[in-house]
């Protein structure tokens, strides 16, 4: 019957139902109700209606708490059984965490319905905390004729009714309805008698009778719940299928076209009916549940910052909330799982937004930063103290014999290490990034370099006074600037090999801190890195094994245990600077590169220049050649 391929010329009295199956689920999810009680006709029709209806109630997440099979009240004898029936769905009703009940049917079904409600057996203040919502198939207006029914419990319930059209001169009609007019329509006079609850008697048998109809009573005066003044949907219905036929049989006696098959002088195409153009809700107040809207779910709403998870055995409407694994959000309720924030955000602290993560880096304005540079110049400023101290006294004996110029470029160098953190601290930039490795790399090396070249100088020193040695040709500064320059040039190829090929780059390190996004220089190559500190610390180590096998020589020429002090500070701070470095994450591990390097050189100025300069400023007595010389028999 609704293949109109077959059917061209039928005539739907009703809407297609797929219009009120989807105005069911948009009035059921307008409202959030997703736990709902289904109550259907017990025949063909009804399981029709879940057979389509169900697919699009789980498409939707919404679920039926149960199904409840009603039949109708045919026979008086079918009374008994039935209310049974009937007492039995009510009470699952009442216990039924679902507040929404949906009833499918025909009005003999609203009939058998409040035939049970009326029979008082049913503690009905339980159902007012319900919400009613009727299909469009059932017509409270045909319950008028059954007036002593209670239909109290269904006020403020929801029913989807079929389009309705005000009809030109309907109303008057209606005003000017008089039984006593309408002679052969023993209806009307049935349907005053129940309305005004008057009587017609006969006047040859009785007339004065108080309870008598007069005529005169208005329809206007009737409650809306009992008689509406406007048309109805399924009234409008057959208004148009009588107005259709009408137009149907007007063209075939007029004989205007034998194979017209449209007419929309009422705006309607034959076969086809289209209502609810504009599918929308009014403002709905519900009284009873003190204008709050009522819930209808198996479960509470799972806030933000939660995700459902199933129950086991349960259908999926039923599942309990569980918070958010860390590192995820659930920015509204009912989610099904967390999602992840982007890169540049991280959860806060409820799990219910994504924040956008602030920019970290070694600042001079924080704490740490200042703090750094604060310690940096002022190690600065105490070489450059010491260098002036050797310049001034650098005719003295105690300069002179530590080779004196090996000590000027030691001092400059360490000014230059001391200088070089400073690239570290701050936000960091291409040139920065470039440079920084590479110069601490280079100029801890010539530094390294400098105590090694001591420390050989010392050794060829010591040889070359005994008799008849040939070191004497290796004395002077030659030895001392090959010995730097070769060192030296080495760690300078390995940083032109490591600038050529993976050069460092300024970056964003969006994974390190759960709530910054810190800016860092990529080192490039971390083979590189570690490449430099390992051609340092092989430096360093050389360095301390010749300062530890010299240090028994004359102290006039010495300074062997010093350096030997300063080497095993130098390799302390760097082989923990490795897994220290490791550990840390975002600018953390600057500061620990910052302060590994200025704890190393702090350890080689001190060692190798305060002794010194105690020597120089408080003891000038042991500052003369006679006393060197004492001192070396």
């Amino acid at each position: 019957m609704r293949d109109q391929s077959h059917f061209v010329s039928l005539y739907q009295l009703v809407p297609n139902e797929i219009h009120q199956y989807k105005g069911i689920v948009q009035l059921l999810l307008h409202f959030r109700w997703k736990w709902i009680c289904l109550m259907i006709f017990n025949d063909d029709g009804g399981e029709l209606f879940l057979k389509n209806m169900l697919p699009i109630l789980f498409q939707n997440g919404i679920c039926p708490a149960f199904i409840a099979r009603i039949s109708v009240l045919v026979f008086f004898d079918d009374y008994a059984n039935a209310q049974i029936k009937w007492h039995k769905i009510l009470l699952d009703i009442i216990k039924s965490k679902a507040n929404v009940i949906f009833v499918h049917g025909e009005t003999r079904t609203m009939l058998s319905l409040m035939i049970v409600l009326n029979s008082r057996h049913i503690d009905d203040e339980k159902l007012f905390g319900k919400v009613w919502i009727m299909a469009g198939q059932l017509d409270f207006a045909a319950l008028v004729l059954h007036k002593d029914l209670n239909l109290e419990i269904f006020h403020g319930a929801l029913a989807f009714t079929p389009h309705t059209h005000e009809i030109p001169g309907f109303h008057p009609f209606l005003r000017s309805l008089n039984p006593y007019l309408a002679k052969r329509d023993g209806f009307i006079q049935t349907f005053w008698e129940q309305a005004f609850g008057c009587s017609f008697l006969n006047t040859n048998i009785q007339e004065n009778i108080d309870d008598s109809c007069t005529g005169e009573e208005s329809l206007e005066r009737l409650p809306g719940p009992f008689f509406e003044m406007s048309m109805t949907g399924h009234s409008y219905s057959i208004y148009n299928a009588v107005y259709a036929l009408a137009n149907s049989i007007h063209i075939i006696d007029s004989s205007i076209s034998a194979f017209k098959r449209r007419f929309a002088r009422r705006g309607i195409e034959n076969g086809i009916l289209q209502p609810w153009q504009d599918l929308f809700l009014c403002s709905i107040v519900f009284i009873l549940f003190k204008q709050v809207i009522p819930l209808s779910l198996c479960n509470c709403i799972c806030p933000p910052g939660c995700h459902k998870k199933k129950k086991e055995g349960k259908p999926f409407c039923c599942y309990d909330c569980v918070q958010c694994p860390e590192g995820k959000v659930s920015p509204q309720a009912d989610m099904d799982a967390c999602n992840t924030c982007q890169e540049d955000h991280y959860p806060n602290k409820e799990q219910n937004q994504c924040i956008p993560k602030m920019f970290s880096f070694l600042s001079y304005e924080e704490t740490l930063g200042m703090g750094l540079a604060i310690s940096a110049y002022f190690f600065f400023f105490i070489t450059v103290w010491i260098l002036w101290i050797f310049i001034k006294y650098r005719n003295t004996p105690i300069v002179k014999a530590n080779n004196r110029s090996l000590s000027y470029i030691l001092l400059v160098f360490l000014l230059l290490c001391f200088l070089s953190s400073s690239l570290f601290i701050g936000q960091p930039h291409k040139l920065t990034c470039l440079f920084r490795q590479v110069a601490f790399g280079i100029i801890f090396s010539v530094a390294i370099s400098c105590v090694l070249s001591k420390n050989v100088t010392v050794i060829v020193a010591f040889l070359a006074t005994q008799p008849g040695s040939g070191m004497r040709k290796w004395m002077g500064k030659k030895l001392a600037n090959a010995i730097i320059l070769f060192c030296s040039s080495i760690q300078a190829g390995i940083c032109l090999i490591w600038l050529a090929t993976t050069p460092p780059f300024p970056d964003f390190d969006m994974h390190s801190m759960a709530e910054e996004i810190v800016l860092e220089c990529n080192e490039g190559s971390t083979a590189m890195f570690y490449c430099v500190l390992g051609y340092m610390g092989f430096l360093a180590f050389v360095s301390f094994l010749v300062a530890f096998f010299t240090r028994k020589l004359p102290d006039s020429f010495n300074e062997a245990k010093f350096i030997t002090f300063s080497m095993l500070i130098f390799c302390s701070v760097w082989i923990s600077f490795i897994p220290t470095y490791l550990s840390t994450k975002g600018k953390y591990m600057v500061v620990v590169e910052i302060f590994s390097m200025l704890a190393s050189t702090a350890g080689l100025l001190a060692c190798i220049f305060f002794p010194k300069c105690y020597i120089i400023l408080l003891r000038p007595e042991l500052n003369k050649r006679d006393e060197i010389i004492k001192r070396k028999r």
